[in-house]
């Protein structure tokens, strides 16, 4: 089998063992390429906090942590410690990159702004760029519409969330991995014997909690509703950490509904919140195509979730999920108003067709298409 260079911003941290972790999401979906490689070296950044429980181990020592500096930040003292570490961050690149049959990219990311022109135009070496975002984001920062001018006008593949008008030959539509076989058979298994029932119903945010998730409107809206619509929901888990954390702790008890603030939550951990809740709701700004839908999908969640980027392509509106346009707290709260209306017979046709869907999300139907489509 080939080997594989993986190139990111994905944050790593060493726990008090000595023992090296990292962003779960995407360390998971790395343990599950080494079915296609022989070995996996993943340069990325190693953070000097303690770990969140999200974060997970590699499975196997074929797959090699080597760090570069943590590089980012808003500050101008950040911004001059990036330029500083440049030509140390590629020369660690160059030499992980150099020895592997292949090199992955995961963009957009800040460092993608100088090492993308790196691997296009000083690298000979096949490899591949995985654009993790919104491939048609209006308003991008400009660092991220640098990467994606790039990533259109050079001639390795660049698999993107979505399929989209004037789509260039070599960037692929895929779906983003986030379901082990087995965990896709658990979904079908729940979703066959999830019912909605008034007063039962339970709600999960998932996610970052800061604005740009969508987290203000979403507890706004809840807000909004009647008392009679609020009697409907048990209790909405919130799932996720950030700055105004006890901001919203504070907000949500205001709306007369319970909350339950989880935290950072293990993988295992999520999955139990996606299994006893009715829906996901994430009226985020900006999205690609979040893992944390597909997986909540899986488990028999409906999403109702903010009508960006790839979202339409898989969401057919009052079909399998809801759809909303324009986000507002008034449009946030329609599809809830919306969502709790619907009958039990209705809910259970919806969450239906989403396991017939599940498979394209699974790490062995991504691993099939990276081998056939990639590097044969």
């Amino acid at each position: 089998m080939p080997t594989l260079t993986i190139v990111s911003h994905t944050e790593h941290y060493k726990k008090p063992d000595g023992s090296i972790v990292g962003l779960g999401p995407t360390v998971t979906e790395i343990n599950h390429l080494l079915g296609i490689f022989e070995t996996i070296t993943h340069v990325a950044m190693l953070h000097e906090t303690e770990p969140p429980d999200s974060a997970l181990p590699y499975k196997s020592d074929a797959v090699t942590f080597v760090e570069i500096p943590a590089l980012g930040g808003p500050r101008i003292k950040d911004k001059l410690f990036i330029l500083k570490n440049i030509p140390k961050t590629l020369m660690i690149i160059h030499d992980a990159i150099k020895p592997s049959d292949y090199f992955q990219f995961r963009a957009p990311t800040g460092i993608g702004v100088f090492v993308l022109p790196y691997l296009i135009f000083f690298k000979s070496k096949k490899g591949w760029f995985k654009y993790a975002g919104n491939w048609q984001q209006k308003n991008a920062p400009l660092a991220y519409k640098i990467q994606r001018w790039l990533l259109m006008h050079q001639k390795q593949p660049v698999t993107i969330n979505g399929q989209w008008e004037n789509q260039p030959n070599h960037c692929l539509t895929f779906e983003n991995p986030c379901l082990t076989d087995q965990e896709m058979l658990d979904g079908e298994r729940v979703t066959v014997l999830k019912e909605k029932a008034i007063g039962k119903i339970n709600i999960c945010f998932v996610g970052r909690l800061e604005k740009a998730k969508g987290l203000d409107m979403f507890i706004e809206a809840l807000d909004a509703l009647s008392p009679a619509e609020k009697e409907q929901i048990e209790a909405v888990h919130v799932v996720g950490d950030g700055k105004r954390k006890h901001d919203y702790a504070n907000q949500a008890m205001q709306t007369n509904i319970p909350f339950n603030f989880l935290g950072l939550l293990s993988r295992d951990q999520v999955h139990s919140v996606y299994k006893v809740s009715h829906a996901i709701v994430l009226p985020s700004a900006s999205e690609g195509f979040p893992k944390v839908i597909s997986e909540a999908m899986n488990y028999g969640c409906l999403p109702i979730v903010s009508n960006v980027s790839s979202m339409g392509q898989y969401i057919d509106n009052g079909k399998n999920g809801f759809l909303i346009d324009d986000v507002s707290k008034m449009n946030v709260k329609s599809s809830l108003v919306k969502f709790l209306t619907l009958s039990n017979d209705d809910f259970r046709k919806m969450v239906l067709i989403n396991t017939y869907n599940s498979q394209k999300f699974t790490y062995s139907h991504y691993n099939n298409r990276i081998k056939n489509e990639i590097i044969s």
